[in-house]
């Protein structure tokens, strides 16, 4: 059997078990068209000891998306791409600073907060919903678990008489049925009227 069906055949075994089962070389190399049981030595398969090293980063860096910081910062790397996008080519690069600023701060507390409730091997189940509304509707994201919606992070656009457009970032949670205006920072934006969002 050629070498490189050999590596393939381990990588893919140690892909699609990451590591919970670790077959004997020998099961899959016998090198003996007789199929006699002599062993097989280490030196005709120098790739095994690369796939099984493959296999502890594989499972390391996986354990690693599940402590509340790595999971903190996974969700604040795709919450300000979700913004961005919301914002469109013509709103972010007016507001992108100040958001950075002024918005996101307030919206790692209050995922922090929210999520403080999950134990650590529960976070896993949490995401962040992928296509914000567009036009003049609120939502920027959501972060559900499976079908239910935790955290609706949205933003208005306010216009107080004589003082322009302002933009009103806020959440609602599941603890109150979302009826609660939790305030992030409000953006000023001027006195002519935005473009629409995604526009």
């Amino acid at each position: 059997m050629p070498n490189w069906i050999r590596k393939s055949l381990v990588v893919f075994v140690s892909i699609l078990t990451f590591g919970l089962v670790s077959p004997s070389p020998a099961t899959f190399f016998n090198n003996n068209n007789d199929n006699d049981k002599k062993p097989i030595d280490e030196r005709e398969m120098p790739f095994a000891r690369e796939s099984v090293e493959e296999e502890a980063v594989l499972t390391d860096s996986t354990e690693e998306y599940f402590t509340r910081e790595a999971f903190i910062s996974k969700m604040m790397k795709e919450a300000e791409e979700q913004s961005y996008l919301k914002f469109g080519p013509k709103i972010k690069p007016v507001i992108e600073d100040e958001f950075r600023l002024v918005v996101l701060p307030n919206m790692e507390k209050a995922i922090n907060e929210i999520t403080s409730i999950f134990p650590e091997e529960e976070l896993s189940y949490l995401t962040v919903t992928e296509i914000p509304s567009s036009g003049t509707s609120e939502r920027i994201f959501h972060i559900t678990r499976e079908y239910e919606d935790i955290i609706r992070f949205h933003v208005r656009r306010d216009r107080p008489p004589q003082e322009g457009y302002y933009f009103n970032f806020h959440y609602h949670t599941y603890h109150d049925q979302f009826q609660t205006h939790y305030t992030l920072g409000e953006i000023y934006w001027n006195k002519n009227t935005p473009p629409k969002w995604m526009s």
